[in-house]
């Protein structure tokens, strides 16, 4: 197993389809977990999850909130909107 962390900056709100409203631009971290492949004569990895971590929303007191999206999406939006 193994973890990527992607700091992507955004200097204009976006949106994603897991979620429910446009997010202000700003810096968000991803994090992406990898599982590696048995059985192959090299190293090799799948996407087991790619996490999106999103700013504070005050109405919830939360320090932040957790969104999975997809990867494919994701960059899409990235390549689109966001600087990394």
């Amino acid at each position: 197993m193994r973890t990527i962390e992607t700091m992507v900056t955004f200097h204009h709100p976006f949106v994603l389809s897991a979620l429910e409203t446009a997010q202000a631009a700003g810096t968000y971290r991803l994090v992406t977990e990898e599982e590696e492949i048995p059985g192959l004569s090299f190293i090799a990895f799948r996407r087991t999850v790619t996490l999106l971590y999103l700013p504070a929303l005050p109405a919830t007191g939360a320090a932040h909130q957790v969104v999975n999206v997809d990867p494919v999406e994701w960059a899409a939006v990235v390549e689109a909107h966001g600087r990394r």
